[in-house]
């Protein structure tokens, strides 16, 4: 760190030269990102194999498809005179109005699964041309337009699973832009609270620098990762958010321990040197160990998942290179001008934190179970967690699409129709043995077969399942695997319901390596920084707990609904979103111990001061208390924003992320940690000399007894 400290020093020019032309090409290149990431995923399942077979020779048949109900004019059923007639023409229409659409109906297979009870209405089902799309709100409107004029007198609904979801709303990669101001505006707000100065922009500019460099890794990273294993545009989103709280805390830190030497009396040369080697020490650590951490998510065998992980071996990493070389320049060269106006009390620790800290010393006992209780209730809770796709019940909302759904249901079409199960058979000549066999299943409503290039191709034919119960979903029932099991020889299953479910298989089959990577890595590195074998331990243990905690308020959140009809309109979705939990824990892992070092560091330091546990609490608390509870809230505010999104999946991930960061920074952080750490008083800084010498430690001389600590079990301050 001193040999970074002094090269920054004397090479203050190209340092800022060099970031600001980095930040020169980022502004050029970020908004290139997006056009280099792809949507969808990849990963070794039989529903992937047969998806991208369905994707090279039927486009997108294994998307969810646009269903659009047709109830027929009073006193007329699909038998009546003239009808089928009017279906073939409604056919013909949507064919040269719509060309790209892959369309199946009962004009084209005469398959009783299409007509509803009654005889009185029918269904139409739209795929849309390529694979990992959807048929988008405009088209499912130009549908409605066509069967209603093609039969006249009919009440036509459209609806899918996507229109449902976002009730309509056209989705744009532009939200990413759009939720960074706004979090960098709610950042501004609290960090000008933190300083009362100027300095409070100086965490932005410091985030906006590492935020775009971090697009121009991942810019460059798309040239690099194999075609086959493609980012995710959702990597793009975690950058965003991450980078961004990452960075301002690093900042945070940093500017705060400078000003506390300049308090002191240090001239500016010898408080940013100062704070460089505290702070920038803490940064360092923290920036190694989150990257490290958020690296280990490449053992989850999901392209989604392993993209978020490479991509994470560069956010906390980037963020503590701005951290640790642009920030000393900028403050050695504006740091004092910037620092205006300034409260008498920059500098100083907080009053509030400061009594705080007595006051869990004081009642560690009644804080540690409270804390404990608090976080073993949530984590109690989360056992019950159901990884699934929402319903189509749960998502739907007052818009045309849900009065769609509610037609179908009504016409006697159970909503698995939503997520029809394409089939690959490979010859064209036993496709129809195929669809009876699988027609007569239990749990399967109807099984259809269409001619034509659109449903045939190389000699093979493409068979649509039509379940009673949607697929990947909380109430997915037996469909899909009843289907597997039916299934002859070399046909193959497919959908983007089954390679959901492939895929929360692949994800939560891999977590316990995943996590076991996680905790050995961020021990090991915890024990060599902190110099001890407990507080690692401990601090793996309760970033465990918190980040099940967390889970446990998205299951009462939106698995039982508590809060989200008031807050956003919508009912329990009655399971949580595939992905939610594996991207919380990579967030919240990573912004958990980030904290969790931020507070060590500084209780490390004031222990090796005075030998005195109790004074590294006080100390570590009171001089960090205000940072981690600000960070928290800027994190907060930007994560908020978010959950007014149309897309389910990223308000659940919002929203519980938002909890997660406020669970921890106020719960685990301030209340937790300092109890336990005051309960396990010498125990802490415990290291054998067998275990320095594998980390590589220098072996410490003693530490001065702490006569105090009988005097706070006794109750006293």
């Amino acid at each position: 760190m001193e040999l970074l400290n002094r090269w920054v020093a004397r090479h203050r020019v190209l340092v800022g030269l060099m970031w600001l032309a980095i930040t020169i090409v980022g502004v050029v290149l970020a908004p290139s990102v997006s056009g280099r990431l792809v949507s969808g995923t990849s990963l070794s399942s039989p529903a992937y194999t047969a998806n991208q077979q369905i994707a090279a020779q039927y486009g997108g048949a294994a998307s969810n498809p646009a269903v659009v109900v047709i109830d027929l004019p009073a006193g007329t059923t699909v038998d009546s005179p003239g009808v089928h007639a009017q279906l073939q023409g409604l056919d013909a229409g949507i064919a040269k109005a719509v060309p790209q659409l892959r369309e199946i109906s009962y004009a084209a297979t005469a398959n009783p699964a299409l007509i509803g009870k009654g005889g009185t209405s029918t269904i139409l089902l739209a795929y849309p041309p390529k694979a990992g799309a959807e048929v988008p709100p405009e088209v499912l409107d130009q549908l409605n337009s066509a069967a209603t004029t093609a039969v006249p007198g009919a009440t036509v609904h459209s609806t899918s699973l996507q229109a449902l979801a976002s009730g309509g709303a056209a989705q744009h990669n532009s939200s990413v832009l759009a939720e960074l101001l706004i979090g960098a505006l709610g950042a501004l707000l609290v960090l000008a609270w933190v300083f009362a100065s100027f300095l409070a922009l100086l965490p932005l500019i410091m985030a906006l620098v590492s935020v775009l460099t971090m697009q121009l890794f991942i810019y460059a990273l798309t040239y690099i990762i194999p075609s086959s294993q493609p980012f995710n545009p959702a990597v793009q989103y975690i950058v965003a958010l991450l980078g961004l709280g990452l960075s301002i805390d690093y900042a945070l830190l940093i500017v705060n321990r400078w000003r506390e030497e300049r308090a002191a009396g240090k001239s500016n040369t010898e408080a940013v040197a100062a704070a460089m080697s505290r702070a920038g020490h803490a940064v360092m650590f923290s920036g190694i160990t989150a990257s490290l951490g958020l690296f280990a998510l490449i053992a989850i065998p999901v392209s989604l998942v392993r993209g978020i992980g490479i991509a994470g071996l560069f956010i906390p990493s980037t963020a503590m290179l701005v951290a640790l070389t642009l920030l000393p320049m900028v403050l050695s060269a504006v740091g004092p001008a910037l620092d205006r106006p300034r409260r008498k009390s920059s500098g100083n620790a907080s009053r509030f934190w400061t009594w705080w800290s007595h006051r869990v010393i004081r009642h560690r006992v009644a804080a540690t179970l409270l804390g404990l209780g608090i976080l073993g209730g949530l984590a109690g809770v989360a056992t019950t967690i159901n990884v699934a796709q929402p319903t189509a019940s749960a998502v739907a909302n007052t818009s045309t699409y849900a009065d769609g759904l509610h037609a179908l249901e009504a016409d006697g079409f159970p909503s698995g129709t939503l997520t029809t199960i394409p089939v690959v058979v490979p010859s064209a000549a036993n496709a129809n043995s195929v669809a009876t066999s699988l027609a007569g299943l239990s749990s399967v409503h109807g099984a259809i077969t269409a001619a034509g290039p659109a449903w045939q191709q190389g000699g093979g034919a493409l068979v649509m399942v039509l379940p009673t119960t949607e697929t990947a979903t909380a109430q997915g029932g037996s469909a899909l695997n009843d289907v597997r099991h039916t299934v002859t020889a070399g046909a193959q299953v497919g959908g983007d319901g089954a390679q959901q479910v492939d895929e929360v298989n692949a994800t939560y089959g891999a977590f316990p390596l995943m996590f076991g990577l996680v905790a050995i890595v961020t021990f090991l590195l915890l024990a060599r920084g902190l110099k001890s074998i407990l507080l690692p331990a401990k601090a793996v243990l309760l970033n465990a707990v918190s980040v099940a905690a967390t889970f446990g308020v998205v299951v009462i959140m939106w698995q039982h609904g508590v809060g989200t009809n008031l807050l956003w309109g919508v009912s329990a979705t009655g399971s949580v979103d595939t992905f939610v939990p594996m991207l919380m824990f990579g967030f919240l892992f990573g912004i958990s111990m980030d904290y969790e070092v931020f507070i060590l560091a500084r209780m490390r330091e004031g222990y090796d001061r005075t030998g005195s546990t109790r004074e590294g609490i006080i100390e570590g608390v009171s001089r960090t208390g205000r940072l981690v509870t600000s960070a928290a809230l800027i994190l907060f505010f930007a994560l908020a924003s978010l959950t007014s999104a149309s897309d389910p999946t990223v308000r659940q991930l919002a929203s519980g992320m938002a909890a997660g960061v406020l669970l921890d920074a106020v719960v685990v952080r301030m209340l937790l940690l300092p109890a336990m750490v005051s309960l396990f008083g010498k125990a802490n800084w415990w290291m054998p000399e067998w275990a320095a010498r594998l980390l590589r430690l220098p072996t410490d001389a003693p530490k001065p007894a702490e006569p105090e600590r009988i005097a706070v079990t006794a109750g006293k301050d």
